[in-house]
C-alpha cells in the first residue's frame, strides 16, 4: 500500500516538478560546463575591475574591497591610540575619508573590540597591500578548511567559482575567516574537541552568527568543546579589554543602537539574506519581521536539537549547525553565505557516495547560485529567496541525518 501511495503521489507531480525533483538533466559534465562559464565570467569581471582601477578606486569610483575600508580605517585609529573612536561614526568616517582623500560613503564598523585585535596591524601596510594580504590569508584558511570536508580531493575550480567567494573578495570582508573557523570547528568536533572549542570561541567577533552554537553543542553533550569555547571567548574579550581599555568596550556597546537601526530600517537592503530582511523587503513591519525571525530561529533550533540527539556523526552535525547558524540570525549579508560551502560540500559528498535523493541536486544547485542571484532577484522582483533556499538545504541535510549513524564521518 505504501508503494502504491508513493506511485500515486509521483503521478500527481507535474513534468516540471518531476524534472526538478530528480534533476536527471543535471549531470556532472553539464554542471562543470556551467561552473566553468560562471568562473570565466566572474574572473573576467574581477580582472576588469582591478585592471581599470586607479588609486585604489574601481571604474565606478568605489574603493576596491569596499567594506575593507572600514577595517583599514579602524586599524589606523587603533595604531593612533584612538581605538574608542572606531565606534564614533564621525571619527571613523573621517578616518575612511583620509584613506582616499574623498568621501566615498560610510562603511560602518559593528564588530566587538575582539575584532580590533585582528584589524590592528592592517594599516602598517598600504591600503592595497593590506587588502591583498588580508584576502590571501583568509582565503587560504577557508580553502584549507574545505579540504577536510572533501577528504582532500578538492575541486578548486568549483570552490573558486562559488559566487560567495567573489562577493567576499569584492567586499574585502571577513567571511572567509568566519567560514574557516566554522568548518574547522566542525571537523574537529569528535577527534579534537578542545581545538574545536577554540575555533568556535574565536567566532566571538561575529556573535550574531553564533546563536546556534551553544544549542548544538549542548544537544550533542560536547561539554569539552563548550568549556574550550567559553574559555577562548573569555580570553579573547579579556585581551581586547587589556589592549584597548574599558572606554572602547563602552563605545562599542553604545554603538549597538546604530547596528539595530541599520537592520530595522533596511539600510543594507537586498544585501540582507535573513527571514527578518525578507519580511522588510516584502513591506512588512519591524514587529512582524522580528516575530517571523523568532519563529524561524525557534523552529530551526528545535530541529537541530532533535537531529543531533540522534548522533548522526560529527560532519552531519556540523553541516546542520552551519546551515542553522545562517537561518537563525536576523543580520545576515550575502557574503556570509560563503559559510554554506561546507554544508554543500557535505551534501555533495554524501550524494556521490550513496546516490542523490529526490530534490538534492536542485537543492545543491540553488544553494550554489544563491549568492549570485539572491540580491538581484530581491531588487528586481521583490522576492527574497535566500531564507527559502537556506531552509530547503537545512531540510535536505536534516533528512540525510535520519539515515546516518553515530559512526558516520
Amino acid at each position: 500500500m505504501a508503494i502504491l501511495g508513493a506511485d500515486r503521489r509521483q503521478q500527481k507531480l507535474s513534468p516540471v516538478l518531476k524534472a526538478l525533483r530528480d534533476a536527471a538533466w543535471l549531470k556532472a559534465d553539464r554542471a562543470k560546463a556551467w561552473r566553468n562559464a560562471l568562473l570565466a565570467a566572474s574572473g573576467a569581471g574581477a580582472a576588469a575591475l582591478v585592471s581599470f582601477a586607479h588609486g585604489g578606486l574601481d571604474p565606478t569610483g568605489k574603493p576596491l574591497g569596499t567594506d575593507f575600508v572600514s577595517f583599514y580605517a579602524a586599524s589606523e585609529l587603533v595604531l593612533a591610540g584612538q581605538s574608542a573612536a572606531v565606534y564614533d561614526p564621525q571619527a571613523h568616517r573621517a578616518a575612511e575619508i583620509a584613506i582616499f582623500g574623498r568621501d566615498l560613503g560610510y562603511f560602518a564598523f559593528f564588530y566587538p573590540p575582539m575584532f580590533l585585535l585582528t584589524c590592528a596591524p592592517l594599516a602598517m601596510l598600504s591600503y592595497l597591500g593590506a587588502l591583498a594580504t588580508w584576502l590571501a590569508a583568509t582565503f587560504a584558511a577557508f580553502a584549507a578548511s574545505l579540504r577536510g570536508w572533501l577528504d582532500r580531493r578538492i575541486d578548486w575550480a568549483t570552490v573558486v567559482a562559488f559566487p560567495a567567494v567573489f562577493l567576499t573578495l569584492g567586499h574585502g570582508q571577513n567571511a572567509f575567516l568566519t567560514a574557516a573557523l566554522f568548518s574547522v570547528g566542525g571537523l574537529w568536533l569528535e577527534r579534537r574537541p578542545i581545538l574545536a572549542g577554540i575555533a568556535f570561541g574565536l567566532l566571538g567577533f561575529k556573535p550574531h552568527l553564533g546563536i546556534m552554537l551553544p544549542v548544538a553543542l549542548a544537544a550533542g553533550g560536547r561539554w569539552k568543546t563548550i568549556a574550550a569555547a567559553a574559555a577562548t571567548l573569555t580570553a579573547f574579550a579579556a585581551m581586547s579589554y587589556l589592549a584597548f581599555g574599558a572606554n572602547t568596550w563602552r563605545s562599542f556597546l553604545a554603538s549597538s543602537a546604530l547596528a539595530r537601526t541599520t537592520l530595522e530600517q533596511g539600510i543594507l537592503g537586498p544585501k540582507m539574506m535573513s527571514a527578518f530582511a525578507a519580511v522588510r523587503v516584502l513591506g512588512g513591519s519591524v514587529a512582524l519581521a522580528y516575530a517571523l525571525q523568532a519563529v524561524a530561529t525557534l523552529a530551526v533550533g528545535m530541529a537541530l536539537v532533535g537531529a543531533i540527539r540522534r548522533r548522526p556523526g560529527p560532519r552531519a552535525e556540523a553541516a546542520l549547525l552551519m546551515t542553522a547558524a545562517l537561518l537563525a540570525t536576523p543580520f545576515l549579508l550575502d557574503y556570509d553565505l560563503v559559510i554554506l560551502a561546507a554544508p554543500l560540500a557535505w551534501l555533495t559528498r554524501e550524494g556521490l557516495a550513496t546516490g542523490f535523493r529526490p530534490w538534492e541536486k536542485i537543492g545543491l544547485l540553488s544553494g550554489y547560485v544563491l549568492p549570485l542571484a539572491a540580491r538581484s532577484i530581491a531588487i528586481a522582483a521583490h522576492a527574497p529567496l535566500a531564507p527559502i533556499v537556506l531552509a530547503a538545504i537545512f531540510c535536505l541535510i536534516l533528512r540525510r541525518t535520519f539515515g546516518s549513524s553515530a559512526n558516520s564521518p
